[in-house]
């Protein structure tokens, strides 16, 4: 009954256009969570995350795993591919992953801007995300549903074109020149 009040109580994320304001920030989001959600809702609601570790601890919800074994295929899928174009070996292990994650993995390598190929993976991440969408919309999935949909958005506002332009010539120059400058 409790996520019913917090659902009520969160700002529609559906049809943000990129340069309207988030309704709502990650830490009220979190605020109310704790204000409506038991314990173990708490605990998930703290380590939800949009990049996940390579050997995440499993969940209580099908839907926060269900993402951690998607973005962990994405990015094993990235690896793959990159490692393909430089011709190196990368080992999947027993990983299965889709022909359209593959593309999905091909098509972001393949771009010249590396902002076109992370604007191209976010969409790619919201568009897994609401496959994951839960039918009832007061459960904790909602609830967790709701709060990687706001990660993903608030991710997507951070970018910085100019930032990233300088980060991306950074580290481009170091590994030509062999140096060991990190980006800032």
């Amino acid at each position: 009954m409790s996520e019913y009040y917090l659902m009520s109580q969160l700002p529609s994320l559906d049809g943000i256009g990129e340069n309207t304001p988030i309704p709502i920030t990650e830490e009220r989001f979190s605020e109310l969570c704790h204000r409506f959600l038991g314990k173990k809702a708490q605990k998930e609601i703290d380590r939800l995350t949009i990049v996940p570790p390579r050997n995440y601890e499993k969940s209580n919800s099908s839907l926060i795993n269900a993402w951690n074994e998607g973005e962990k295929k994405l990015r094993i899928a990235l690896g793959k591919v990159r490692a393909d174009k430089m011709k190196k070996t990368f080992d999947i292990g027993n990983v299965y992953l889709p022909a359209e994650l593959m593309q999905v993995a091909r098509t972001a390598v393949e771009m010249e801007s590396p902002m076109d190929a992370e604007k191209f993976l976010n969409n790619y991440r919201l568009n897994f995300l609401e496959t994951l969408r839960p039918m009832d919309n007061f459960s904790e999935d909602s609830v967790f549903y709701y709060g990687f949909k706001l990660k993903l958005i608030s991710r997507r506002r951070s970018f910085d074109a100019d930032k990233g332009k300088t980060a991306y010539k950074n580290i481009y120059n170091s590994i030509m020149n062999g140096d060991r400058l990190e980006a800032e």
